[in-house]
């Protein structure tokens, strides 16, 4: 009889109207949380914490930026390339940014093809995600190789203010390695679709419960994310 009394906590009670409503929902996890697995959970605490990481960046930058007395190199020029004669700005930029959001529609195409349990369409648009993502970090390679060449290192740089080097190669550095962390995840997770582990749940590492492809979209939200930073990486720091 204690027991039954201690587990009937009778009606709940009703949810106040506006913005008090939204604060009682999320803070009792009345509704909110309700349906949210552990693993997409802690993906988007993940997540909000790297949002912090990535804005402290941004804001030094523009810190540093607007504080020096130095002038600061001119990113059309910085980074413009010799194509038949003649410098074009910014083409290396546009066509990184074009094949990483790229990669978020094949990502999400991924995602879908995945609650459908669709292991083929599922697998070679994950591996598409992942060629795409490796292809962005190839030419972030050659574009810091040209720069290194050029003279720019992270103390010192040709075309002006010295902070231009460390910060380059803090912001683009730090991103290329959330994308090549994002490339190899998307090929272990490929790799167990392919063999049908969601679907025979074999033991294993990222292995959820049988027919449970929720890995898929969790490896989707890290991926949209860092298509997301590079956005605001090209906004504010090589177009302004």
């Amino acid at each position: 009889m204690a027991e039954a009394g201690l587990t009937n906590t009778g009606p709940s009670l009703p949810r106040p109207a506006g913005l008090r409503g939204i604060v009682a929902d999320w803070s009792s996890d009345q509704r909110a949380f309700k349906n949210v697995s552990w693993m997409k959970a802690m993906m988007w605490i993940f997540l909000l914490s790297d949002t912090f990481i990535f804005s402290c960046f941004l804001l030094s930058y523009m810190t540093v930026r607007m504080s020096t007395t130095v002038p600061w190199p001119n990113p059309s020029e910085v980074f413009a390339l010799h194509v038949f004669g003649t410098n074009v700005p910014l083409i290396l930029i546009a066509i990184m940014t074009f094949v990483l959001i790229s990669s978020s529609g094949t990502m999400a195409m991924a995602v879908n093809f995945g609650y459908r349990r669709d292991r083929v369409k599922t697998t070679i648009l994950m591996l598409l995600t992942a060629a795409f993502g490796a292809t962005f970090v190839g030419m972030q390679a050659f574009e810091w190789t040209k720069l290194i060449t050029e003279g720019v290192r992270p103390w010192e740089n040709p075309w002006g203010a010295a902070q231009f080097g460390s910060a380059f190669f803090m912001i683009t550095g730090f991103h290329g390695t959330h994308v090549t962390i994002g490339v190899i995840f998307l090929l272990i997770i490929a790799r167990k679709v392919w063999r049908g582990d969601f679907d025979h749940e074999r033991r294993g590492f990222f292995t959820s419960r049988r027919g449970k492809y929720e890995i898929v979209e969790v490896t989707g939200l890290y991926w949209h994310f860092v298509d997301l930073v590079w956005v605001f990486i090209f906004a504010f720091f090589y177009l302004w």
